[in-house]
């Protein structure tokens, strides 16, 4: 796999165009439900994904990692920056602190929900969707992309101490939301 990863980059810098399709399908996925889970809104998350791309292939001679844990991590760090840009973006949002568009990100998500999605799951979401965006963050890229601490520390540049503090109090918080939810059930 990592003479793949190698193999991969190299054909990037080369600017082989079979070699960025192949960086999509290899990633795609991965980076598309880690942006959903920040920006909600699947058409959102569609121009953020196409747009980390377009950045990833435009930048790729600033690269300087040769494993594919570092792409993933300079890919997930694009997407990550686009994602939050794309919130502020929001005009009804604009001036408002990112942890304070909480209210809107759960109505969006209860709006674009599909009937027949698993109750707890959709419990599970909104808990998430109450944390604030460090927190958030730090759980998605934990729990569902199973990062690393280290790894998440450098796409978010924070210490990996910080990293287990804020998802510590994540899943705490997430844990206290799930039982507040069933008593009311």
């Amino acid at each position: 796999m990592e003479e793949r990863s190698a193999e991969l980059i190299a054909q990037l810098r080369s600017n082989a165009v079979d070699a960025f399709d192949q960086l999509i399908e290899q990633y795609g996925d991965r980076l598309y439900w880690h942006i959903r889970r920040m920006v909600v809104q699947h058409e959102e998350a569609e121009d953020v994904l196409q747009e980390t791309f377009v950045r990833a292939y435009v930048s790729i001679s600033n690269f300087r990692g040769d494993t594919e844990s570092s792409l993933i991590s300079w890919l997930y760090k694009i997407a990550t920056n686009l994602a939050i840009n794309a919130l502020r973006r929001h005009k009804k949002w604009a001036f408002s602190p990112l942890d304070s568009v909480r209210g809107d990100l759960l109505a969006t998500f209860e709006h674009e929900v599909e009937p027949s999605a698993d109750e707890i799951v959709v419990r599970l979401q909104k808990a998430i969707l109450a944390l604030p965006t460090k927190q958030r963050l730090v759980f998605n890229m934990r729990y569902y992309d199973e990062l690393s601490f280290e790894e998440i520390s450098q796409v978010t540049g924070q210490s990996v101490s910080t990293l287990k503090t804020n998802y510590h109090y994540a899943v705490k918080k997430i844990r206290e939301q799930v039982r507040v939810i069933e008593i009311d059930c």
